[in-house]
């Protein structure tokens, strides 16, 4: 399988997809009167920490895939980091370093096999990929068709081009950071790496929630089933949301809606009482009673959970979750400043 393009474009070859690999970024924003959702990567930490790690700005796209990474094989030499869920990886059969910049050599073949904790994880590569922008951005919308490599996850086969510089970019880069680490399989690497900050550890882990718009509608039990129940993530659940087992919930009698803004971190509760917790694909309105919003510092974190997940809300003001997002902020902004320091130095 060859990984370049007629017009000697460098360019990723597809051996394996994995599951629901897509080209993402930070999305597609102020569109939402519109009917367009922001979308872009779930778990927009993860991504942002992979981005800075290979030098690219914020925005660059990186690939998105979930519980099974893919398998994929560079046509030229490149820069790249793979960060967010724990997965094992390899590149021609050497593990492959997570949360640091790794040079590859031109023809490697990385292989990403299953998460061993969290749920998505995020590979970077120095220059992005270079899909076409939709809307100005180049992320995948599954439930439109539009953004990243034909509107669709990947598939077997496909390539997906890169930046016209990748090649020259992955070594200019990669020589700024100063000492080379030998990772086997002529891959080179540091020896620091940037701290994982939205994989959490197994168990029941707690999500922070505000009363949602209709949270005075629902029953006294309903209430304090919501805060007080273990919830699982159900495997119905997607990009556009994740659906939660647990207590039915019911409203103090029928309550009519009007359709009316969605957001990320809505939970709704529709007529089977069984809440569904918005995620990076949401529609842009909705008609279900919100019981809740869960704090946005939480949702990166949210993102990575993995089907059969347990979890319980934890209730906080809009204070509180106004201070845990600043604290967040701070510790996420100290850890990009430190890899960039290191592309200076």
């Amino acid at each position: 399988m060859k990984a370049g393009g007629a017009d000697g474009s460098v360019k990723l070859a597809v051996v394996r997809p994995g599951m629901l690999t897509t080209v993402q970024d930070r999305g597609r924003h102020g569109l939402q009167h519109l009917g367009v959702v922001p979308g872009g990567a779930m778990d927009q930490v993860a991504n942002g920490i992979a981005n800075a790690l290979v030098g690219n700005p914020a925005h660059a796209a990186t690939l998105e895939f979930t519980l099974l990474g893919p398998e994929l094989q560079f046509g030229g030499e490149a820069l790249i980091a793979l960060c967010g869920a724990r997965f094992d990886a390899s590149l021609n059969g050497s593990r492959l370093p997570l949360d640091r910049p790794v040079l590859v050599p031109a023809g490697a073949r990385l292989s990403v096999g299953r998460a061993r904790l969290g749920c998505r994880g995020y590979l970077a590569i120095a220059g992005g990929i270079a899909v076409d922008q939709v809307l100005g951005s180049r992320s995948t919308y599954l439930p439109a068709g539009f953004g990243g490599l034909g509107g669709r996850a990947l598939l077997a086969a496909d390539t997906i081009p890169l930046a016209g510089d990748a090649v020259s970019l992955a070594r200019e880069r990669f020589e700024a950071l100063g000492q080379a680490v030998a990772a086997g399989s002529g891959m080179l690497s540091v020896r620091w790496f940037a701290p994982p900050l939205t994989v959490l550890n197994a168990g029941t882990l707690e999500f922070a929630a505000l009363p949602g718009r209709h949270y005075e509608q629902f029953t006294a039990q309903s209430q304090a089933a919501f805060f007080e129940s273990a919830w699982r993530v159900s495997p119905d659940s997607n990009r556009m949301g994740f659906r939660l087992t647990g207590p039915k919930l019911e409203t103090s009698g029928k309550l009519e809606i009007i359709s009316e803004p969605t957001c990320l971190g809505t939970v709704q509760v529709p007529a089977n009482g069984a809440p569904i917790v918005l995620m990076a694909d949401h529609q842009t309105t909705g008609g279900y009673p919100k019981i809740a919003e869960l704090a946005s510092v939480d949702i990166p974190a949210f993102a990575q959970l993995a089907p059969g997940a347990e979890l319980r809300f934890t209730r906080c003001t809009l204070e509180e979750a106004r201070e845990r997002r600043t604290a967040a902020r701070s510790v996420l902004a100290a850890v990009m400043r430190s890899i960039a320091t290191e592309y200076v130095k």
